[in-house]
């Protein structure tokens, strides 16, 4: 694929959410890389900082189109985030770090440690889940950020480690070979965060979230 991709620089462009020109996301990456030049090694940096750097919590999502961009997300204080806004994030700062990075979604199916999160879906099936696709070499690799290493050791999961040499999204299994998480539906890449199809997605799959009017609603969607 070296030399293949067209219009790659499309990819290396601050978008809306994506907002890899805002100066928090480019200090943050300055902080982050340091005098690193290689572009394999900056990635790497740069994933493992937005891995452990957010708690992954699936449990409070905010569909606001303010709350998901890239700037919100990296100041939020209590440093959580679900796996569309970690992937958001990452890419963010691999393009102020002039690294062309877009988002790829999947349906995956998760095996261990959602019993509350099956409870409240009714369904066991993640819609929409997010990786950063990382251009380095010539070569597009999916890179997972959401699920940080904390979490992980708690679930008894190796936590997936990123080389930038191959993709990044396959954890299947748990450290005793127990099945973790299996890919479902592959929606393809995008440019930026596909809110509306996002949004589309979860009122098809968890219809009964914007049925109910509970304050405590995990999915907050008023004033979009």
């Amino acid at each position: 694929m070296k030399n293949a991709e067209l219009g790659i620089d499309l990819y290396l462009e601050p978008t809306f959410f994506i907002e890899s020109n805002h100066p928090d996301i480019k200090r943050f990456v300055k902080n982050t890389i340091g005098n690193e030049v290689d572009k394999t090694k900056i990635a790497i940096k740069l994933y493992y900082a937005v891995r452990d750097g957010w708690r992954y919590n699936p449990y409070n999502i905010d569909l606001h189109h303010k709350a998901m961009k890239a700037s919100s997300i990296f100041n939020r204080q209590n440093k959580e985030a679900y796996c569309i806004e970690k992937a958001c994030l990452l890419a963010a700062c691999l393009r102020a770090a002039n690294i062309p990075a877009r988002l790829c979604f999947f349906d995956v199916r998760n095996h261990i440690g959602v019993e509350k999160l099956v409870e409240i879906l009714h369904t066991d099936v993640l819609v929409f889940h997010a990786c950063t696709d990382i251009y380095l070499d010539g070569e597009w690799w999916k890179a997972t950020p959401a699920f940080n290493k904390e979490l992980c050791d708690y679930l008894g999961v190796a936590p997936l480690e990123f080389d930038g040499k191959h993709d990044s999204i396959f954890q299947q299994y748990d450290k005793n070979g127990g099945e973790f998480m299996e890919y479902l539906k592959d929606y393809g890449s995008f440019h930026d965060v596909p809110h509306d199809m996002f949004v589309m997605l979860l009122h098809k799959y968890y219809a009964h979230f914007f049925n109910a009017q509970s304050e405590k609603a995990m999915i907050k969607e008023k004033s979009l």
